[in-house]
């Protein structure tokens, strides 16, 4: 796997994020055009296929939706044991959600000056991210 840092962390799921909604967006477009075909003979049909078309793009924006919290909730439980194994203390709850995952980056090393960085300076996560110095990569994010 190659080095990830801060140029090269975000994730794309090809699966998801090109064929899921490339093949929803043609398949809306088709029913939105089999609609205007059928304005007058098949308009039941028609609309039930385009309400499908809308629930099944819905459920997987929430499915996806509900995999990333549950997963930025086990990041922050993860990294408020990580600071807990390396200072004695927990992570100060005004960090955001957001805040601590992007310290997930820092190493070992440099996570604990971090935080109280983030904390004193309120730094936004690019910041944070811009400066973890040892990039500690995340292999694992959905």
């Amino acid at each position: 796997m190659k080095e990830q840092n801060y140029e090269n962390h975000a994730k794309i799921d090809p699966k998801y994020h090109r064929v899921l909604t490339l093949l929803a967006l043609v398949t809306l477009i088709l029913s939105i055009t089999y609609i205007v075909r059928n304005i007058g003979s098949e308009l039941l049909l028609s609309l039930v296929i385009l309400f499908m078309l809308i629930t099944l793009i819905l459920v997987a924006a929430i499915l996806r939706l509900y995999a990333l919290k549950v997963q930025d909730r086990v990041i922050r439980d993860e990294e408020n044991f990580r600071y807990y194994r390396l200072t004695g203390n927990l992570l100060d709850p005004t960090l955001s959600t957001k805040q601590v995952i992007a310290l997930r980056f820092a190493s070992d090393e440099e996570f604990p000056a971090l935080v109280e960085r983030s904390m004193s300076e309120n730094l936004s996560p690019d910041e944070i991210k811009k400066a973890v110095q040892n990039w500690r990569a995340d292999h694992h994010r959905v």
